[in-house]
């Protein structure tokens, strides 16, 4: 899915609200498919009425819009206000459905009788119990989001943002421009929950992560400080590494002396990002798009994955002529506009709809796979190799990490049978199922924790499982890996009296790394005349789709080296 989409992702939407929202529920049905309901201010009784014509539309994401005032009644007594956030947030949960996913806004508190509070301080305070109750709601319920209305509010101001006319005509509080942000906020929302995004950002350093050239310091020194121009790059690379934080790669390719620019990353005292915050660095006078290669080779990441970000419109456009796959965007004329220009490209290409446990330790990750490739050049043979790499791949309950498997199975292309996606709804249907086993494996070895990293999908629902989906991710690719995750699946579906199983191959235009799976693994591919019944389940197998099949009592021997487990086994 392209990253500039704006189309709601081909997902169904709802926008409850206890105020006015039509206007912008009719901009939504312009550019989605989107529940139109009646009136306002019964959200939460439409939520739990299951014979509204809401739950017969079946949105896959519901925007929740709630005026704190309105909730609030105008009581701005502290204890009062936190009964009735408590009450609302307490009905909420009671009609949230684990299969939808929800967003619910952040607080902000606006009404004339603000104006003439004694209490400075309370308009905030009142502000932080919905946001202490909706931070706890999210801790708690994987299914909900928060949507940033503030950011709105805050980007415009107040005057701006609200109408006095329009609350008086109709209880609208926001003005036309404010509710136009409004729509676009969802549609980037919704497109957050389907789009696959980006995996690393490949920058340049001189004139773009500091201003000047490294090893011209003598004559003209590095533009990175707290003032002036230098603020501006400064405050760049803090916004570049919180989207590290966030799991966004980083990477360098630059033409410069290393020794020039590594003093620079290492020691100049304004540098935010240090050498530790990147996966990989080219830092030499070789051809960028040469380099880039190399970097998708050391990482195993097809370019796809990278967005670059270079000062040079000629090294931009060699990038975009050489490795078209690669996003390149434009940099900015101005170094005041640098650190905003960031903020864009987080929201074009990086921005996830939740951040996990695994996109934080990403980098730690990558940069493990320098060690383990300096172990691979070490050792005589690749046999050696995994040995000495001492993998272990344990089963997880998928129930308890349902967000990562919606990633892996949305998100992942080189390593994936069949690229089904599915919606929220769909994968809490399909944990539910009885005929439907799910397989989700955490990956470590001697040099570091991979995560959750891999899924395997089982449909029973005929006399022949079939392996429905099969997704790893790209970073435990070449290890063998799968040979023991394969084995797994098929052992415990012997075990539970199957004799054969099946597995699906549909082949896309970036999975090829897995075309061959199945043949490797010792399955027999069908012709189609052999194909009786329904071998996909409840679905058609698809024209291009190619079918192979194994008895269980026949497993051939594979090469690998992983000790498998199961989650808190003994």
């Amino acid at each position: 899915m392209d990253g500039t989409a704006r189309n709601g992702a081909g997902m169904k939407l709802a926008l409850l609200s206890n105020v006015n929202m039509d206007f912008v529920v009719r901009l939504l049905k312009k550019r989605a498919e989107t529940w139109q309901g009646e009136g306002y201010g019964n959200e939460l009784g439409i939520l739990m009425n299951p014979n509204a014509s809401y739950h017969a539309f079946g949105p896959d994401i519901t925007f929740l819009v709630i005026d704190l005032m309105e909730l609030l009644e105008h009581e701005l007594e502290p204890d009062a206000a936190g009964a009735r956030i408590d009450s609302w947030f307490k009905s909420l949960k009671a009609s949230l459905r684990k299969e939808r996913i929800y967003y619910i806004s952040d607080a902000y508190l606006w009404g004339t009788e603000l104006s003439v509070l004694a209490d400075a301080g309370r308009k905030e305070a009142l502000e932080h119990l919905w946001q202490q109750r909706l931070a706890e709601l999210c801790g708690e319920r994987k299914n909900v989001r928060i949507l940033p209305c503030r950011r709105i509010v805050e980007s415009l101001g107040e005057e701006k943002a609200f109408s006095v006319k329009m609350w008086y005509m109709g209880k609208i509080p926001l003005g036309n421009e404010a509710q136009k942000m409004l729509c676009e906020l969802i549609l980037d929302m919704a497109e957050a929950e389907a789009r696959v995004p980006k995996k690393m950002l490949l920058l340049d350093l001189d004139n773009t992560l500091w201003g000047g050239l490294a090893g011209e310091r003598e004559h003209t020194p590095v533009e990175l400080s707290e003032e002036h121009g230098g603020l501006a790059y400064k405050n760049l690379q803090r916004v570049i590494l919180q989207m590290q934080k966030q799991g966004v790669l980083l990477g360098i390719v630059s033409k410069n002396n290393e020794a020039d620019a590594m003093e620079i990353l290492e020691r100049h005292p304004h540098m935010v990002l240090r050498p530790g915050a990147f996966a990989a660095m080219r830092i030499n006078w070789a051809p960028k798009h040469e380099n880039i290669r190399e970097i998708a080779a050391e990482l195993n990441l097809g370019p796809d994955s990278f967005v670059f970000w270079d000062d040079s419109p000629q090294e931009r456009q060699l990038v975009r002529e050489m490795l078209p796959q690669v996003a390149v965007p434009d940099f900015p004329e101005r170094k005041e506009e640098l650190a905003f220009a960031m903020v864009e490209i987080y929201r074009k290409y990086f921005a996830k709809s939740a951040v996990t446990e695994e996109d934080r330790a990403r980098t730690a990750q990558y940069a493990a796979n320098a060690a383990r490739k300096e172990l691979e050049e070490a050792v005589g043979s690749f046999e050696s190799y995994l040995e000495q790499l001492e993998i272990r791949a344990v089963r997880v309950n998928p129930r308890k990490h349902g967000e990562r498997l919606a990633q892996l199975l949305n998100k992942t292309n080189q390593f994936n049978l069949t690229t089904r996606r599915y919606t929220q709804g769909q994968i809490a249907r399909l944990q539910e199922a009885s005929d439907i086993r799910t397989y989700l494996y955490s990956v470590s070895d001697r040099f570091g924790d991979n995560g959750v990293v891999a899924a395997i999908m089982a449909d029973c629902s005929s006399g022949i499982p079939v392996l429905t989906d099969f997704v790893m991710s790209c970073r435990i690719m070449g290890k063998n890996i799968e040979y023991a995750l394969a084995e797994d699946v098929e052992r415990d579906l012997r075990e539970r009296g199957y004799e054969r199983l099946r597995g699906i191959y549909i082949p896309t235009a970036r999975n090829m790394p897995a075309a061959d799976l199945y043949e490797r693994l010792g399955y027999r591919k069908l012709d189609p005349e052999e194909l009786r019944g329904d071998v996909w389940g409840k679905e058609e197998v698809p024209a291009e789709a190619c079918v192979y099949e194994l008895r269980l009592d026949r497993t051939p021997h594979r090469m690998y080296y992983v000790k498998i487990e199961e989650e808190n086994a003994e």
